[in-house]
């Protein structure tokens, strides 16, 4: 599916699930090298910045949340940057780049004044739209650690252990998704220059300044995820521990009593029970046990 936008001399054309026909419809209509119409029909799975003789051709990926499962996938988009206009590809509905698009046909950016006089502003103004999206992903996540922070002494120590696996599953899906931007960018910074001019180094650097948000964000929520980890990792072993402690405690008590009731189960004339009296005081000797066992432990305060 191809969208088609189009402000001042600049023009957007965004494709969904590309088909072969509508790929080699756009490599004529712009001129784009063989190589990059191929390049566009498939998913890649390495992010790479290619230079060719009238653009620049680039694979991100971004961390997008699925609104069906809820978890964070890795989605790609392809980006042809030539000097008038810019090419999107991407395999499923993202929804950064649709709410971009809304404010592109309303004329929102050029309000904004963010809109310049070639196709690398757009560019720039769809990086900063995704990256907006991802903070947003970071921010849903630190706020469930500041909220399992204010947890993590209320006694819910194996729920909380659910809770800071998906979230840590959330930081790792959402820095796999970029582990390579960087690298990316900075190919793109350099390679700018000869299509767009030297001033747009500038907008380039903001890019890589907001990808560097991006990385100090994640390895702060790591850090705090981590200590949050080894804080109830801590408290739940010590939960344990008292568990165990208290189940060895009952089971000493029990001993004694079990080898009592054993030792006058036995079939002998010597240990037959004939008379009240005597099964009161097997009673009792039992009771007289397990009450010095009992005190005995309260001593060492291990009940």
């Amino acid at each position: 599916m191809i969208s088609r936008y189009a402000r001042q001399n600049l023009a957007w054309v965004d494709l969904e699930s590309p088909t072969r026909e509508e790929a080699d419809s756009l490599g004529e209509e712009f001129g784009l090298h063989p190589i990059v119409i191929n390049e566009l029909m498939a998913r890649s799975e390495r992010e790479k910045a290619d230079i060719y003789e009238n653009a620049i051709y680039l694979i991100l990926h971004f961390p997008i949340k699925n609104r069906s499962t809820g978890h964070i996938e890795e989605t790609e988009i392809d980006f042809v940057l030539m000097r008038n206009a810019i090419v999107t590809t991407h395999y499923e509905l993202i929804d950064p780049l649709h709410d971009f698009a809304r404010l592109f046909e309303t004329d929102g950016y050029l309000r904004n004044g963010q809109i310049g006089d070639h196709a690398g502003f757009i560019f720039f103004a769809q990086m900063r739209e995704l990256y907006k999206h991802t903070h947003f992903l970071l921010e849903s996540v630190e706020r469930e650690i500041r909220h399992m922070e204010k947890e993590v002494f209320n006694g819910n120590e194996n729920d909380m252990v659910t809770r800071l696996s998906n979230t840590n599953r959330a930081l790792i899906d959402i820095r796999s998704s970029m582990r390579f931007h960087k690298e990316v960018i900075k190919s793109f910074s350099n390679a700018c220059a000869r299509l767009y001019g030297p001033e747009f180094v500038y907008y380039a650097g903001l890019i890589e300044s907001d990808h560097t948000n991006i990385e100090r964000s994640l390895e702060e929520n790591r850090q705090m995820l981590q200590d949050l980890r080894r804080t109830n990792d801590s408290l739940l072993s010590t939960k344990t521990n008292e568990s165990i402690r208290r189940l060895t405690v009952f089971n000493v008590i029990m001993l004694p009593l079990s080898f009592i009731s054993w030792v006058f189960a036995m079939h002998s004339d010597l240990l037959a029970i004939h008379e009240p009296w005597q099964l009161t005081s097997v009673f009792g000797t039992m009771a007289l046990v397990a009450l010095v066992s009992v005190l005995y432990f309260r001593s060492k305060k291990w009940l």
